[in-house]
């Protein structure tokens, strides 16, 4: 019965999701070359051996794999599944033919083709959050302070119970999320919060702390804290709704969000602000993905919209193997008018291999750890 339960509620949600940002991102490798005339020999979900599939009358198999943790799209004249060409069989094709090759094609077309598929996970995101919007609309309250914690950041400040909180960093704020999400990803990083008072803007420099935090489900989560609440008196909780344009805008601005919020993570991580330890890998994912399937249909929505942002960032890395690689060698194509040599191409990608396979392996002993802990 444990086992079913485990099924049900972690592994099926933690596949659906990632199957549907997987099939998203190939889909925009495989609709842009072919927009630009690149043949595909294959479009697979999972990698490993076949489960199910069938072959189009363009000659690409289309199929799941057996081991669900990405994906690819193999182009006509590629090697491998990473799109490393196969210099060999290229060599005794014609001219017609190397031109709906991927190694073959102009180099724009090469660019776009690699890019459009984190793009295609950026505009799933956007779409998922807009609907959202549309749909239930955004919880916001003001950001007035109801209370402020003992021996916190504000507290050292002088931030007073009725201030409300209208810039940090110079920058204007308009709800208490904006506070949330600007302190979080900046513990041990000095800020400057203005608050009005008695009609007055005050600014108050203050360091977030570096805080451990656990969430309903029990993780435990590290980000940075200045200790100040509010509440639905003063802060005046409301849903806020959104035209299906408007929805649009919130959908790219929490995109954007996401974004500047990763890199600030990692920024933080290469300081020493956060530890390591908050990386998480397929088993944190799957551990996601059944509880916030607990929580609803909507949840589980949202965190796909996450996920999808967090794959094409990911996927813009510009590691050999990753689509960011691919964009890094195009880019010394257009620098040096030609591309780099095979052999060089060779050795880069199984470096790059090497750094995606030990960034899975670290991530992986983090969410043991964090089962275990």
């Amino acid at each position: 019965m444990a086992i079913l339960t485990f099924v049900t509620g972690y592994i099926i949600p933690f596949i659906l999701v990632l199957s549907l940002l997987v099939f998203v991102h190939e889909m925009g490798h495989y609709l842009v070359g072919r927009w630009c005339g690149i043949r595909s020999t294959a479009f697979s979900v999972g990698f490993g051996p076949e489960l199910i599939g069938f072959t189009d009358k363009r000659g690409t198999r289309w199929k799941i794999s057996a081991i669900p943790l990405g994906g690819y799209v193999k182009f006509f004249g590629d090697d491998d599944v990473a799109s490393m060409p196969d210099a060999k069989s290229v060599s005794h094709m014609t001219e017609a033919d190397k031109a709906h090759t991927l190694a073959g094609a102009k180099l724009w077309k090469r660019a776009a083709t690699v890019a459009a598929g984190p793009i295609a996970n950026f505009i799933l995101a956007i779409a998922i959050f807009a609907v959202l919007f549309s749909v239930y609309g955004k919880v916001i309250a003001d950001p007035v302070v109801a209370e402020v914690r003992p021996d916190s950041a504000a507290a050292e400040a002088g931030v007073q119970t009725g201030d409300r909180l209208v810039a940090l960093d110079g920058s204007r704020i308009k709800t208490f999320d904006d506070v949330r999400r600007y302190v979080s990803v900046r513990p041990e990083t000095p800020i400057t919060v203005t608050v009005e008072r008695n009609g007055q803007d005050i600014d108050l420099p203050m360091v977030p702390k570096r805080s451990e935090i656990t969430d309903q489900f029990g993780n435990k989560v590290e980000l940075g804290l200045i200790g100040i609440v509010t509440n639905e008196q003063l802060g005046n909780f409301r849903t806020e709704t959104f035209s299906p344009l408007e929805a649009v805008a919130e959908g790219v601005k929490e995109t954007g969000n996401i974004v500047t919020g990763t890199f600030r993570y990692i920024g933080n991580l290469v300081t020493g602000r956060m530890k390591a330890d908050q990386l998480g890998g397929p088993v944190r994912v799957a551990q996601a993905s059944g509880q916030m399937a607990s929580l609803g249909f909507a949840a589980v929505v949202q965190l796909a919209a996450v996920l999808s942002v967090s794959i094409g960032l990911l996927n813009l890395m510009p590691v050999p193997v990753l689509d960011g690689g691919h964009l890094v060698f195009y880019a010394i194509e257009a620098i040096r008018g030609k591309p780099l040599g095979s052999g060089a191409q060779e050795i880069a990608f199984r470096i790059g291999l090497a750094m995606v396979l030990s960034l899975m392996v670290f991530a992986t002993f983090n969410d043991i750890s964090n089962l275990i802990g």
